[in-house]
């Protein structure tokens, strides 16, 4: 006796049903179920361009439009039931489809193949998370600003090789990051740019002979015009790959600023603070407060970078056009989006809580001799003397200072002068902490009235929806 295949979508060349770890390797259901609201919205655009093109009747268009709407309210309410033998979203679909209205739902793959139907889907899902993505990073943004604005003349030490090196104040120091996340931004709609363009109607690779309008499709998505060549179209990820990369970026910046965070709150700095509200305790130290969410957020651009580097190595020796290999491209691009989408709301919730320590901030920011270069400034500016030679003059007094334990605005005039006997007591108004940060005017410099600036710009740039580069 002849066995059924288990899939009677596409069981009419084969006898048997797969083996059941064929079934087990090949079933995407698992991860592609997330493409429903996608598949559904690809799904009626094309029903509709079907009946218009007279390709089916307008009565099936209706009745499977109004059957897709059905399933949607399902999906949406967690009643619809997703099936393993049925192997991805789009069989799913098309199954209950035909269980709610019959034969007229078998109408709607013509012209179409799962193909061009999942490169679509995936798009549209990819298109839907940038927009998201955006939206949250300019809330990441806003909250750094907001922040910065309030701290512009908040004196902290500026680092190179993570050792003291100039004073700049904790508003600059943020506003670095929002220039970060424009550019993030910039990176994100350009991607978004590039994928806009529908591969519907591509068929399975090399087009359709049943006269459709890829363009009415196109529009009805909300692409900007079909793809010019059907082997592209089922073919490429490449719009995954550069969202991907986007958000490896971004993820990699975010990292950046939670160990920041993380270094700050040890006792050793004492910088900032974070509530309970962004911090966990100790199962056996009851004195302890770490900063698990800047940690974690830190630890995403792991997952998120991998999923990257993942899709890369899948996609590199494929030949065109689909290949089942390009099954591997959705899952780990879900849950980087996802990761990413929980770092932001983590990272705006803790710098709207952060509060910054601005008396340890301010005693960090004079050791380490901080103020050096603006002496060395004084000396070229006041004493014309050649950069070189300041720089020598400069070490050599703070070796001095050094050698006594002080700082530099704490020596004598009469020190200095061993070293450089034109030094004059108008030195010291280069030599606190709070002249040196005011004395950096220059554009993108850390004086305060720089930083009040730039932050008042920036949300006005926000506000008018202009937040990335």
């Amino acid at each position: 006796m002849t066995e059924k295949p288990a899939n009677a979508m596409w069981g009419g060349r084969f006898a048997m049903s797969p083996a059941e770890i064929m079934q087990e390797i090949n079933a995407s259901i698992g991860f592609d179920k997330a493409l429903a609201p996608q598949d559904i919205r690809g799904s009626k655009a094309h029903a509709e361009m079907l009946a218009e093109a007279g390709i089916i009747t307008k009565s099936d268009a209706r009745e499977i439009v109004k059957g897709l709407d059905k399933i949607k309210a399902e999906i949406d309410a967690g009643t619809f039931e997703f099936s393993r033998a049925l192997e991805d979203v789009h069989m799913n679909v098309e199954s209950r489809l035909k269980d709610m209205i019959g034969a007229a739902a078998g109408r709607l793959h013509t012209a179409r193949s799962r193909n061009d139907q999942v490169a679509t889907d995936f798009r549209l899902f990819v298109r839907d998370a940038i927009d998201g993505i955006d939206t949250a990073l300019e809330g990441v943004q806003r909250a750094l600003v907001e922040k910065a604005e309030k701290h512009a003349g908040t004196v902290m030490p500026g680092f190179t090789h993570l050792q003291p090196a100039q004073p700049v104040t904790f508003g600059h120091h943020l506003l670095a990051y929002v220039e970060m996340i424009s550019r993030d931004r910039g990176r994100f709609a350009d991607a978004r740019k590039r994928l806009n363009e529908s591969p519907l109607g591509s068929a399975a690779l090399a087009g359709t002979s049943f006269p459709i309008d890829r363009e009415k499709t196109a529009e009805a998505l909300g692409f900007d015009r079909p793809m010019a060549n059907s082997l592209d179209g089922v073919s490429d990820r490449d719009f995954a790959m550069e969202t991907l990369a986007a958000a490896t970026i971004t993820a990699v910046h975010f990292s950046r600023l939670a160990e920041e965070i993380v270094i700050w709150m040890t006792p050793q700095f004492g910088f900032v603070k974070l509530s309970d509200r962004f911090t966990t305790g100790s199962s056996i130290m009851p004195q302890k407060r770490n900063p698990d969410a800047a940690e974690l957020a830190r630890a995403k651009v792991g997952r998120i970078a991998a999923a990257f580097q993942g899709l890369v190595i899948v996609m590199k020796g494929l030949p065109l056009a689909y290949s089942k290999d390009m099954q591997e491209d959705k899952e780990t691009a879900f849950d980087a989006l996802s990761s990413l989408r929980l770092v932001m709301a983590a990272m705006a919730g803790m710098i709207a809580d952060l509060e910054p320590n601005a008396e340890a901030m301010r005693a960090a920011a004079g050791r380490g001799y901080s103020t050096a270069t603006d002496l060395a400034d004084w000396l070229v500016r006041e004493l014309k003397m050649p950069f070189r030679d300041a720089h020598h003059v400069t070490g050599s007094i703070v070796k001095v200072a050094e050698t006594k334990g002080i700082d530099l605005e704490a020596l004598s005039l009469e020190e200095m002068q061993k070293v450089e006997p034109r030094i004059t007591k108008a030195v010291f108004s280069v030599l606190s902490v709070e002249n040196s940060v005011k004395s950096r005017t220059s554009y993108g410099g850390t004086a305060p009235q720089n930083v009040v600036k730039m932050a008042r710009q920036w949300l006005r740039r926000l506000e008018k929806g202009r937040g990335k580069v």
